[in-house]
């Protein structure tokens, strides 16, 4: 379909719902159509000219429903934005479309015995608010947790803070269920239990429109937000692997910056100096006079200590300096930095680490966040900065990479498979079939939809036919 005819389908839509809060500025347009693949200069090359032909902003189920059958109807494209916080050009549409604001899905229910249930559109830091008085927390969250939605976080993330004790959001037992609509001329809602609900993850709202999700809670505990600085970056290695694998130290957050990363830290600028390696840690109160001890056992100095309250109520939390956090305080200071998404081998990682710190100088900065994986083995995973040169050159060190044991899950590319998925799967694909047999959900972005044809596809791939 091109420009012409998406627009003459969108004037009927709009003459057909023009009680739907839509959002047709073109200005306003091409901004909500954005996120923060800008981290990418290949990506922000590739995407410059993408963008929806409108945004309509549903206030609920009826509403959204309406939108799409006039999608199906008119054989448009419909892509999902939450806070728009994501990296990788998720919600970017390629062919144009209705970009549906999902913010308007932002009900919370009552937290229950370590289980919340809450709508896609619902910010991370307000369903916080709704648990933590009740003695629950959410046990993996961004750093961008103040903006990022939850259906954001389910379509498009992947870990963060609370990953040390939780692993990844998609580990089992962190998601319980999702509640989906599906796209088609009559939608259908439907409620899908772990696991197969997790056929819906980081499919960037590709195969099918999460409404609501149910996550298993984990308790809150009184913590403590460090920053502790090293004059050797083998000393600060070894301390944050010390709390990673200490099992009785209680943690949520732990975070390796390799100098010169602190410096792009500006508002925490003078407490230590630019040579100076750090460690951010979030460590329960409890807990901090094991990690007092480590700290001195590896020459380190405390230069900031505050408590998770006092950082919630002057809005300075150090988390919020970790995971792709670091790369924006970083692009701040430095616009020609871009930086890669690395996993290393859990059974030797702290060398993995050591080795390409010193093949790559200066020329990629080391970013470790420490956590568990799927299996609930202690890792490391990589979101180091790279002083960027070429294209080319960035795939040379990608390559470089792979060559020595250490996956890349390839943060300048759009497409699902090519960079955390790193293959095309038929059951992802089945979903799509399934949920969205047009085709019309976020298209381009699913590789796998593009070969359907050439797969062994399950006709029931969530396994609904009984319920």
């Amino acid at each position: 379909m091109d420009s012409e005819q998406r627009k003459l389908a969108l004037a009927l839509i709009q003459q057909a719902l023009p009680d739907l809060d839509w959002t047709l500025q073109a200005t306003k347009v091409k901004r909500l159509s954005r996120d923060f693949h800008w981290f990418s200069p290949i990506l922000k090359q590739q995407l410059e000219d993408k963008q929806a032909d409108a945004v309509v902003r549903p206030r609920n189920e009826e509403e959204l429903s309406l939108v799409v059958k006039a999608c199906v109807q008119h054989q448009l494209p419909l892509i999902l934005r939450g806070g728009a916080t994501g990296n990788y050009g998720q919600l970017v549409p390629l062919q144009g479309g209705i970009l549906v604001d999902m913010t308007g899905f932002n009900q919370i229910g009552e937290p229950g015995n370590g289980v919340v249930r809450a709508q896609a559109g619902s910010r991370l830091a307000e369903i916080e608010t709704i648990t933590r008085p009740t003695g629950w927390e959410l046990r993996c969250m961004p750093s961008t947790y103040r903006l990022a939605t939850l259906g954001g976080l389910y379509g498009g993330g992947f870990g963060g803070i609370g990953s040390i004790n939780y692993g990844p959001l998609g580990a089992p037992g962190n998601v319980l269920s999702v509640k989906v609509m599906t796209m088609e001329a009559e939608p259908r809602i439907l409620h899908i239990p772990a696991p197969q609900a997790l056929l819906l993850h980081h499919a960037y709202g590709s195969n099918g429109i999460v409404l609501e999700v149910e996550l298993a809670l984990a308790p809150v505990h009184q913590w403590i937000e460090r920053l502790d600085v090293f004059d050797d970056f083998s000393d600060a290695l070894d301390y944050a692997n010390a709390i990673a694998r200490s099992p009785g130290l209680v943690k949520r957050q732990l975070a390796l910056f390799a100098a010169p990363i602190p410096t792009y830290f500006t508002h925490l600028n003078g407490h230590y100096q630019a040579h100076q390696h750090a460690v951010i840690s979030v460590i329960a109160e409890e807990s901090e006079g094991v990690g007092s001890n480590l700290l001195e056992k590896y020459r380190g100095h405390s230069a900031v200590r505050q408590s998770a309250a006092e950082a919630r109520e002057t809005n300075t939390s150090l988390m919020e300096y970790c995971w792709n956090h670091t790369t924006l305080h970083a692009l701040k200071i430095d616009s020609s930095l871009t930086y890669l998404q690395t996993a290393f081998n859990y059974t030797n990682y702290r060398q993995q680490i050591i080795d390409m710190a010193a093949l790559f100088g200066d020329e990629v900065i080391s970013h470790i966040e420490f956590l568990r994986d799927n299996d609930g083995n202690i890792t490391a995973s990589g979101l180091q900065l790279v002083r960027y040169s070429s294209e080319e050159r960035l795939n040379e060190i990608m390559v470089t990479f792979r060559d020595n044991d250490v996956k890349i899950n390839n943060p300048h590319v759009y497409k699902i498979e090519d960079g955390k998925q790193g293959e095309i799967k038929s059951e992802v694909v089945s979903v799509k079939k399934s949920l969205d047999p047009n085709g019309l959900l976020n298209p381009g972005k699913l590789r796998g939809w593009e070969v359907r044809d050439t797969l062994v596809l399950n006709n029931d791939p969530l396994l609904l036919t009984d319920r």
